[in-house]
């Protein structure tokens, strides 16, 4: 499994103060404050439709940062992948902190330079919270960790084959499915987190498995009992494997 991260994705305008403050706070934060822990999502890229950031967007755990109140990091990130697990606009800072009047798109004043740091510290300190809590992949919010008992069982399946979808950052892997061997978008990151979320390879959340799988995967018609036999044999050989480590 590749390390887990979060992507942080900025409204960096550069008509208004608060544009440069975003900029600033997040490359803080990707080059100093948590350089193994983020990554950057681009913005016009994203919009564009750029399926490397926007697949990231939906795996992982996203932070927009806006400047003003359009809040187009927020949107773009809720329209094109999911809900950010957390957004913060620059002018909300400021009003908290009385930092008086922004100045300065290319040079910032005391009180721009300020909001930097408090904005790159909090964002921060948010990334670390993130990365201490499971995510959901298919709700976009935080999920609450519930104790299942284990129930020792043989498991059969194709071993974990995953590799990185496109340059994405997505792993992949290729599941058995009616004797074909079919490759699967983010299955290694769901079955990783329905493990440790306590979620036993049993019918009931199987159900849930298939729907967050379909989620990023299209299932051909008529083939929905085949992909759903397939994932459970691979979903159980995952959880015992990793139960049995």
């Amino acid at each position: 499994m590749p390390m887990r991260k979060v992507g942080i994705i900025a409204c960096s305008g550069e008509e208004l103060e608060e544009g440069t403050v975003t900029r600033l706070a997040a490359l803080r934060v990707l080059e100093h404050l948590r350089p193994n822990e983020t990554v950057t999502l681009c913005l016009p890229l994203f919009l564009a439709g750029g399926e490397g950031d926007r697949a990231f967007a939906r795996f992982h755990p996203t932070i927009a940062v806006d400047g003003c109140e359009l809040r187009c990091a927020q949107k773009a990130t809720e329209r094109y992948s999911n809900r950010p697990a957390a957004s913060y606009v620059v002018r909300d800072v400021i009003a908290g902190n009385q930092l008086g009047e922004l100045q300065g798109r290319r040079k910032l004043n005391a009180a721009g330079l300020q909001a930097v740091d408090l904005l790159a510290d909090e964002i921060a300190q948010r990334v670390d919270e993130l990365l201490g809590k499971q995510w959901n992949l298919s709700d976009g919010e935080f999920i609450q960790l519930d104790a299942i008992g284990i129930v020792q069982q043989e498991a059969s399946g194709q071993p974990v084959v995953a590799t990185c979808a496109c340059g994405s950052g997505i792993p992949i892997q290729e599941v058995l499915i009616s004797g074909e061997l079919i490759t699967l978008v983010g299955i290694p990151l769901i079955f990783q987190q329905f493990t440790e979320a306590g979620k036993f390879p049993s019918d009931e959340n199987l159900n849930e498995l298939m729907e967050t799988v379909k989620v990023y995967n299209p299932v051909p018609d008529g083939e929905e009992m085949a992909y759903r036999e397939g994932i459970s044999r691979a979903y159980a050989d995952f959880w015992f494997k990793e139960k049995n480590k």
